[in-house]
């Protein structure tokens, strides 16, 4: 249970006779730990592009009269957790630019740290982006060139390099529907087929529950386009392949396949490295749900302590507009999850979770077990140490507010107030991975950031820690 916020899923439609909108609206629903903020669907017909977007969860933004008036075979969706622009009604995707021919919706997942490109040329058309989240600059960059007589797959050509940073963004315009990936992949994006049309979405785990076949993912760099003489590609960017890697740590969902690796596999494999590097003295293995849970299986498999499920988790609690009563807001971390007292009373407990970020959900964990009654408390993480902020549409916090850039191995332990600490080394987690180090987005653990972060750049240290190379643990 990380203090990392997921950062937007997308998911869209393209087949005549296909109910788009609503196979979008299904898609969203698989989607929706990607993003609670808000969720939108655009839809189009051939003439008219229609739109609806709220804020909230997937099954309260969206009514049934609201889905009746989303017409169209072609369809684009979103879930939002907010990126640039902060958490506004009017930042809600998919965003809308331009007029008649030259209209479209876009849908954005991922982050451009540096939107200096998009707004010069943006304002060398007499455009003024004050205050334009990065999605709706590149947005209105496309639909400019569209203005010019341009297609759809033209205009978002010649708009590519003006979109510098981490991206997988799907463009529908009145008659078509395109798909596109920065060159290095950075976010997922993948291709599926169904009854003669095409499904594009953030993870494959939203294919099957419309019954689509998944075919590939999109690569790094590529354009895709679907219209009614059927689908097409083009390389758009030398392909630089860096998936990020907390897409296996912690965002994508355990039944998604990413690099054609089953990300459940990935964490099962995590938890067989954290055995390998050091087994504890310990009477129990309890994962903090939902992450964690095939870390400890594959642990358990590796050490032969038995694994519980000694915390239970409030699977209806999301994000959430209503301000708690404070005495609430000061139970924290126990609004989401509650001990089993049997399984944890008496015990020498080994709880695991996929990262730790600032540290405060994790205190709270390892207080709530010693209050039930643990013995001990260790506590096992699936991934080094968080040293350095994401730019590329992940939740994380200044550098200053990383607990492991901060703190030493010893003084995270001592304010967790954990027993032990121990994290997976750094090449525990590419053995457990299976890929090439190469092939992955890897800066929140090195800080080698692979596409330009711009004017952040000042906001990132490096010091003698930042070498994530040794196994961890004290």
């Amino acid at each position: 249970m990380s203090d990392i916020g997921e950062k937007c899923g997308v998911f869209g439609v393209f087949g005549r006779g296909l109910d788009a909108a609503r196979l979008v609206y299904f898609g969203l629903f698989a989607l929706q730990h990607r993003g609670q903020e808000s969720s939108g669907i655009a839809t189009a017909d051939g003439v008219k592009i229609r739109s609806c977007k709220n804020m909230g969860l997937v099954a309260q933004a969206f009514s049934e009269e609201d889905m009746r008036g989303l017409t169209g075979h072609i369809a684009v969706g979103h879930n939002r957790y907010s990126t640039r622009g902060g958490s506004r009604p009017e930042h809600m995707q998919p965003i809308l630019a331009g007029e008649g021919d030259a209209q479209i919706a876009l849908a954005h997942n991922g982050n451009l740290p540096t939107v200096a490109a998009l707004e010069s040329f943006l304002r060398g058309r007499g455009m003024s982006p004050d205050g334009w989240s990065d999605s709706k600059m590149a947005a209105e960059a496309i639909s400019l060139h569209m203005q010019e007589g341009m297609p759809l797959e033209t205009a978002v050509s010649k708009s590519y390099a003006l979109i510098t940073g981490a991206f997988s963004i799907l463009v529908a315009s009145k008659n078509a529907l395109v798909a596109l990936r920065d060159r290095c992949g950075i976010r997922p994006l993948s291709l599926a087929r169904l009854n003669g049309g095409f499904v594009f979405s953030s993870e494959t785990c939203a294919f099957h529950p419309i019954g689509a076949e998944f075919e590939r993912e999109i690569g790094a760099g590529e354009m895709v386009i679907v219209d009614d003489a059927g689908i097409r590609s083009k390389q758009l960017a030398v392909a630089e392949p860096k998936l990020d890697i907390f897409e296996f740590v912690y965002f994508a969902r355990h039944d998604s396949e990413l690099l054609g690796r089953s990300v459940y596999a990935v964490r099962e494999r995590c938890g067989v490295e954290l055995a390998r590097e050091r087994v504890l003295s310990a009477d129990v293995i309890v994962p903090v749900p939902e992450t964690a849970v095939p870390v400890a299986i594959g642990y358990s498999r590796a050490s032969g302590i038995p694994v519980e499920m000694g915390l239970a988790k409030n699977r209806y609690i999301h994000r959430t507009f209503i301000e708690p009563e404070q005495h609430v807001r000061d139970q924290g971390v126990r609004i989401k999850l509650s001990p089993i007292r049997h399984i944890i009373e008496g015990k020498r407990v080994a709880i695991v979770d996929d990262s730790i970020v600032r540290g405060t959900t994790s205190r709270q964990i390892v207080k709530m077990l010693f209050d039930t009654g643990a013995r001990e408390v260790h506590f096992l993480v699936s991934s080094p140490p968080v040293r350095f902020p994401d730019f590329y549409g992940i939740d994380t916090p200044r550098q200053e507010h990383l607990i492991a850039a901060t703190k030493s191995l010893r003084g995270i332990r001592d304010y967790l107030g954990a027993t032990s600490l121990q994290y997976l080394s750094y090449d525990g987690l590419i053995r457990a991975i299976g890929v090439p180090e190469s092939e992955l987005n890897t800066s929140c653990f090195t800080g080698k950031y692979p596409l330009d972060i711009g004017e952040r750049a000042s906001e990132v240290t490096f010091d003698a820690e930042s070498q994530p190379k040794i196994a961890m643990s004290v």
